[in-house]
Parts: C-alpha cells; structure tokens; sequence
C-alpha cells in the first residue's frame, strides 16, 4: 500500500471526515448524517462461490472504509450502509470493482439473515419450503449499499463511469439485456468551486488544492484568498502533500498547518536552489572555455565533468554542447 492509500484510508476511517463525504455527495452539503451516528463495520467481507464440483472457493475483499449509518423515515427506522473507496491512481475497471464489493455485501446480508432463521429458536413462524431452501425469507429485506469512490489525484479521471461503457461494441437489443452499474465518484477536477464548499471538513481544502494543483498561478491565488489555507489539519496537509508531491515541510508535533507560509518557504527554497544551479553552471561554462584553451581534448573534458561536477554522461555532453566553442 503506497503512502497516499495509507493516509487517505486512516483519514477517512474518521467519523467526522465519512459524514462530510456522503453529505456533499448525497445531501449537497446538508448536515444530514452526524458522525456520532456511524458505526464502522468490518471490512473484510467474504463470498463463497461454487468451484469445480461446488467445491467451495473463498474469496476475500478489502474496502477501504465501511460504515453503517442508522437514520429516520417517516416515523420508522431505516438502515444503510455507506462505503467508500480510496484511489490515488485512475482506475480504469472502476464499475467492475464497486460492482462487486456491493454484491459481495448484499450476498453478506443475506447469508448472516439466513444463519440468524438457523440458529433462531422461535418456532411460531414456520417457513415454507421454498424460504428453508433458499435461507432468505419471503419478508426479509437487505439494507442498501450505497458506494462512493473518492478519487485523490491530480489527473482528470478518464476511466468508464459505468458496466456499459466499459462492455465490447454490441447492439443496443443485446446491451438492454446486460447489467449495468454506475460508480459514484468524487473527483477533484470534476467538482465546481461551490461543490468543493461543499465540504465542511478539510475535504474542502484537499479537493481544491488537487483541484488546482496543475495551475500553480491560480493554486497561489486561492491559497492567498482564503482564509481556510490558513490552518489545515496536519492530516489532510500530508495527503495533499502526497497527492500532489508539493513538499511542504509539516512541523513535528504541530496539529495544524499555515498554507500560505508553506508555499511560500517552497518558493523561497526554489529560489535559492535555482540560484544555486546557476551559479554552478557558470563555473561549469568556465572550466570547459578554459580547457577548450588549454586544448584540452573534448572526452577529457566531458570525463572531467562527470568526475568533478557529479554529472551523468547525458548531462556533461548537453554542457559540452552548449559551451563548446
């Protein structure tokens, strides 16, 4: 697991980060669901297929973050569990992917109601039949899945959206017939600005810094206008760091960081490293005219600056070639 997945996965494991998700993405921004209503689920889920002689094969999957969430309807309960994905890469099976982790946990659901009827001691409800055979009763229900892919890279996302798009050329009479399943994605150049204030935690901040992370004019400006940059959460300043490899240096032991300092040390640096390099060049430009004087033969020279200046073969012959009378 890459540094990104890491920290994004411990990032949205918090109550309070899984809430502000689903209520940009479902609610658009409505406090809909509390933090102190989630409660995490296991996330290793389990199917059993049938292999060669139904000989049973288990096969595990991993989600990123799985939670429930308990809300209120019309004056009854209703249950659904809420999932998220972390990617820091495009990817490009995406559909396939979401697909089969929300039929590996509806095929949960239906497999824990069914060995709960097994092991239930109340005998005034017999089933028929058909529900003994089958485990799930004509009366149960399964919770809904509902599954948000939150994508943290700088690149547009151009992988398929959906089971369709992702299917062989065919006629519309087949692809009517064949199943399909949209993702739902949270990409940062997806978003407009006023989706990303969306966002009441520091998803904001991590969203509009990738968001504009390509355009470093327009990235200063709006680290410069608003006033959020100015205290970022130690958390989220890592994963824009990692996302974006913007190298900010993240204090020890300090909860939050100031954006706009950051950025600024980063130029100031950039400064002084370019300086550095030009500074070096001229002395390199100058040892070259004066062995070229010297007459010097031009493999000697070049070998010289590999030794000297620490310069790969590829380096010393572009000096060469610049400097070269």
């Amino acid at each position: 697991m890459g540094k990104l997945d890491t920290l994004t996965k411990e990032y949205m494991k918090r109550p309070e980060i899984f809430a502000d998700v689903f209520n940009q993405f479902l609610y658009h921004g409505r406090q809909i669901i509390t933090p102190e209503r989630l409660v995490e689920l296991d996330t290793t889920e389990i199917t059993v297929p049938y292999g060669i002689d139904s000989a049973s094969v288990p096969e595990q999957r991993y989600r990123d973050v799985v939670k429930m969430l308990m809300a209120m309807t019309d004056g009854s309960v209703a249950y659904c569990i809420l999932a998220a994905e972390n990617e820091g890469k495009i990817h490009y099976a995406a559909p396939v992917k979401s697909c089969l982790y929300d039929a590996i946990q509806l095929a949960h659901q239906v497999k824990v109601t069914a060995s709960s009827h097994r092991k239930s001691k109340i005998d005034d409800k017999k089933p028929s039949g058909d529900e003994f055979l089958s485990g799930f009763w004509k009366g149960d229900r399964l919770l809904p899945v509902v599954t948000i892919i939150v994508y943290f890279g700088a690149e547009e996302w151009d992988g398929p959206l959906s089971l369709h798009e992702m299917y062989s050329d065919c006629s519309a009479e087949i692809l009517k017939y064949t199943m399909d399943y949209r993702i739902n994605l949270i990409a940062p150049n997806e978003l407009s600005d006023s989706e990303i204030d969306a966002f009441q935690s520091n998803m904001r901040e991590i969203m509009r810094y990738i968001k504009y992370s390509k355009d470093k004019k327009k990235l200063s400006s709006v680290i410069r206008t608003e006033p959020r940059f100015k205290c970022v959460e130690r958390d989220a300043a890592e994963i824009i760091n990692a996302a974006t490899g913007s190298n900010m240096r993240i204090d020890k032991g300090k909860e939050s960081v100031d954006m706009c300092i950051a950025i600024q040390e980063i130029r100031e640096e950039g400064k002084l490293e370019g300086k550095l390099e030009g500074k070096m060049e001229g002395i390199i430009e100058g040892a070259i005219t004066f062995a070229q004087k010297l007459g010097v033969q031009r493999e000697q020279v070049k070998q010289s600056i590999m030794e000297e200046y620490e310069k790969d073969d590829a380096e010393a012959e572009e000096l060469i070639k610049v400097y070269w009378k």
